[in-house]
Formats: structure tokens, sequence, C-alpha cells
């Protein structure tokens, strides 16, 4: 990574991190919880132009990598922010890939793998094609204005549409959420008009809207495993018991630093597999499955351990805990762009696949690649 990336990938975390912290708290998080959109917020994001980190200059971005977002990414976990962060700059860094011109909203984009999210079907020429189907558990549907799908047609041909969701008889929405309150919502297609399809063959991942997908939600979790880590050790030198911080006691200590081992992997990994993307994207692929599946299974560890050291404190509903991923948004976010087990799978057939002679080298040289 060079100085200017650097600066700029500082630079983006530090301004994430200021509006995060001044304007999330306790009160916003619970009236997100009642169902009401964070409108303010999202407003903030937008104007600080958060969603267009990685669009070229040209294309009315910022004109970063991925590895320029990691901060970013790492920020929107550790702050629990509740909007469409993620989905919005995948969305948008693919139009622009695309060459497809970025919608005029001032709400976020979402976004949709066909085949993964719901059998789903493209029809008619580029112009006037329109979509078909259902797709499940899309992220803040009801929130968008305009959906950005991706479609492989063939081995190195990904469709690329843009979906008007504000069509009042083809478009269908209906609300659902994941365990942590976060929309995840279905949405029936009925020849809904496509604003814009392109064919973009010079993408180098094969399904782009899950993989990087699962890149975005494993640096979240990654800010997030971080964030728990931060309030158990907190807790551990404050709690009193028997005349000493419980974190003074061998039984809380070693549980704590073999949770710091997991998330220093599991963010390494995250940044491995950004930096990945930002440069020739070979190792992308194998990258990306890895992060997911290590951030998984801190995730699993993070929860055991972070209540065991908060006791029944950490299950109320007055705790910050109960807000944080510990408590509800990394069981939500493991799941989301599929979960550790599934990239696990995908590496495991990848593996066998190149035969034995090849799995050491293949593994060593980041080469494989999982069929998603």
């Amino acid at each position: 990574m060079n100085d200017l990336s650097m600066n700029m990938q500082t630079m983006i975390g530090d301004s994430a991190r200021r509006i995060f912290a001044d304007h999330i708290d306790r009160k916003l998080l619970e009236q997100f919880e009642t169902g009401e959109f964070c409108a303010p917020l999202w407003k903030l994001v937008a104007e600080a132009g958060f969603g267009l980190t990685t669009v070229p200059e040209q294309a009315g971005g910022i004109g970063g990598q991925w590895r320029d977002a990691s901060d970013l990414l790492f920020a929107a976990g550790a702050f629990n922010v509740p909007l469409p962060l993620a989905e919005t700059m995948i969305a948008n860094h693919l139009l622009a890939a695309a060459g497809i011109a970025l919608p005029e909203s001032s709400k976020p984009l979402t976004i949709v793998e066909a085949g993964l999210h719901g059998e789903l079907t493209l029809s008619g020429a580029q112009g006037a094609s329109t979509l078909s189907g259902t797709a499940h558990g899309v992220a803040w549907a009801r929130d968008c204005d305009w959906l950005v799908l991706s479609n492989t047609v063939a081995p190195g041909q990904t469709q690329i549409a843009l979906v008007n969701l504000r069509q009042a008889n083809a478009v269908k929405i209906q609300p659902s959420a994941n365990m942590a309150g976060e929309p995840r919502d279905t949405i029936h297609f009925d020849r809904a008009a496509c604003e814009a399809v392109a064919l973009d063959t010079a993408l180098a991942l094969v399904k782009p809207v899950w993989q990087l997908g699962a890149l975005t939600r494993s640096a979240m979790m990654s800010g997030a495993l971080k964030r728990v880590l931060d309030l158990a050790v907190q807790y551990a030198n404050e709690r009193i018991q028997f005349g000493k911080p419980i974190g003074k006691n061998q039984a809380i200590q070693q549980p704590l630093a073999m949770l710091a081992g997991e998330i220093g992997a599991a963010q390494m990994a995250s940044r491995i597999a950004l930096d990945a993307i930002s440069g020739d994207g070979k190792t992308g692929a194998f990258d990306i499955a890895v992060a997911k599946v290590r951030n998984g299974g801190a995730a699993t560890q993070a929860n055991g351990i972070v209540h065991q050291v908060h006791g029944a404190i950490g299950f109320t509903y007055e705790h910050m805990l109960h807000f944080s991923a510990s408590a509800r948004r990394l069981w939500a976010w493991r799941n989301d762009y599929g979960s550790e087990t599934y990239w696990a799978r995908a590496l495991g057939k990848a593996a066998i696949a190149q035969g034995g002679a090849q799995f050491w080298p293949s593994i060593a040289a980041r080469s494989l690649q999982p069929a998603v």
C-alpha cells in the first residue's frame, strides 16, 4: 500500500468515526428498532461521500479502492451503523464498473445476486429489459428507491441491471427483518422495467454482489468484534469482586487473550481480502471466502466469551452489549452473503478439485477458486 492510499484510508476512517461517534447513541439505536429509518444519519453519511468511496472520480466518486474503505467498514461495524452503507457502496461500485450512470436519489441503494438471493429472470434486449421473479433477504429494500442486480450469464460475463423499486404494479416489497432488527425484505418482480442493463466482462468476481457482500460484511464483523472485545476488557477491569477487578483472574484473562488472537486473525483476513480486490483480483475469491470463514468463527467465539465475562448483565436491554454486534448483529451478519459453513464448503470443494498434488501449493498461492 502506498502513502497516498494509506492517507485516503486514514482520512475516510477518521471522518467516519467522528460522524458515527457524534450521532449514534442509545436513543438512535432504540429509534431504529421501532422500524424507523435513520434518515438524518443517512443524509450525513451521503454528504460525506462514504457510499462513493470506490467509485472513480470521473463517475462522480471519491476514486478510492476497496482497501481505502477498510477503516470505514470497520467503523460501521464497531458503531452498529443502522444503515445500508455497504450495500450502497457495492451498488455504486458495480454501476460504475459497468458504465451505468449512478441514479440521482437521496436514499440508499440495495443489491441482489440472481440465483443466490432468489430465482430471477432478466428478459428482453438491452434498453428494454424486464425483471421477473422473487428475491429473498434483500437488505433494506423498503428504504431504497433503486436496486442493482448482478446476473451471471456465462463464465466471465455478468449482467448488471439497475431497477427502480418504486414501480407500483411491477414491484412488491414484503417487509421482514433479521434478528438484529435490520430489514431483510422479500421483493416480488412482475416484468419490472430495468433502467439500464450492461454486460460487464471485466469484473474479477464471478458473483460480484454475493462476493462483495461477503467481503464488506466480513470487514464490518471485524470492526464489531474489536468493539465487543473492548467492552469485555473494560468491564473486566471495572467489575470488582472479592476486592479486586475480575480481570485480574486468570480464568478471565485466558479466554480474553484467546479471543484477541481470533479477532486479530479475522481482521487481518479482512484486510488481505480488501487489498486483493483492490489489486489484480486474482486471489480475491479465495481471500473473500477465507475472510468470511475467519470472521464467522471469531464471532462464534466472541459471543460465548464476551457474555460469560459480562455475566447476566450482558443480556439485559439496558446494557449497550444488547445493541452491539455481540448480542445480535454478529449472529445475523454471519449468515449474510453466505455463512462460514457455506464458504468453508466452497473452499473445501475447490481444494478437492485440485487434487492431492496441488492441495498445498494452491492454498499457499491463494489460487483456489471457490464455487459460489
